[in-house]
């Protein structure tokens, strides 16, 4: 027991540091943006995270991105990935693994891994839809009702079955319920773990990128859904909840868009 208080202390004092170093890295990153963004036709704004710096080559500019993307994402995921990770660990400790802060490091860097090549396709599309608004005024107009019917879609997919499975299999209660001891498999627990989470905050991922990829009240506002939905004990009801808001939202852009 002892030893397990111990270990539970290191754990948290972990998590704690690291979730101040990336939530401290992704708060300086969006203030250091060379301004809040570009206007467009139709009166919105688009973020500079889509746009190279003068000077800036290819290599770098895909690597500032994940770069920035992979630390925006290690604040947003930890709050709710922290728990999972320390019920598993337990359960490892009380069979007699004798490698478990090993392993669970490993399953964390498999999940941010998952999370880190996700970054590549909204990279890729983020860059192409930006290429496109700036060179067509028209569709850079259409551009906030495009949003409206994102944000809508999410909102009515959180009271879908769809939804519902997934958050299921994204719970503490849910998941494999002892951290494997050997590193291999430990890693690919992890990276299993990434790609449940992935599927389960594609819709709240997708508002987050439409409401601006860098607005920090956005962000801690998606941390918070991400984090209630997986860790209240009736995770369904915070997920309809967060689906009205969102539903709220979109009719508030809506009205928004067309009196622009």
């Amino acid at each position: 027991m002892s030893n397990e208080r111990t270990a539970k202390r290191r754990f948290i004092a972990a998590c704690t540091f690291l979730f101040a170093l990336s939530a401290t890295a992704t708060v300086l990153g969006s203030l250091s943006m060379p301004s809040r963004g570009m206007p467009m036709p139709g009166g919105w704004t688009m973020s500079m995270a889509w746009m190279r710096m003068p000077g800036q080559g290819t290599f770098g500019f895909v690597a500032m991105f994940l770069g920035m993307w992979t630390v925006m994402m290690t604040a947003m995921m930890l709050p709710s990935l922290a728990p999972m990770l320390w019920r598993q660990r337990v359960a490892a400790i009380h069979a007699g693994a004798s490698h478990t802060g090993r392993s669970t490091l490993l399953a964390g860097a498999g999940y941010l891994f998952v999370w880190s090549l996700c970054g590549l396709p909204v990279f890729a599309l983020g860059v192409l839809l930006a290429s496109i608004a700036m060179r067509s005024p028209a569709l850079a107009r259409a551009a906030p009702l495009a949003a409206v019917a994102v944000v809508l879609l999410v909102g009515a997919l959180q009271f879908s079955q769809w939804k519902a499975r997934h958050l299921a299999c994204c719970r503490p209660e849910s998941v494999c319920a002892c951290m494997p001891d050997e590193p291999a498999s430990a890693w690919w627990h992890g990276v299993r773990l990434g790609l449940r989470c992935c599927q389960c905050c594609a819709g709240l991922t997708a508002a987050l990128l439409v409401a601006g990829i860098m607005d920090l009240p956005a962000m801690a506002l998606v941390t918070l859904a991400i984090s209630a939905e997986r860790l209240a004990s009736d995770g369904q009801r915070v997920a309809r909840a967060v689906g009205v808001g969102l539903l709220g939202a979109g009719m508030l852009l809506l009205a928004h868009a067309v009196m622009a």
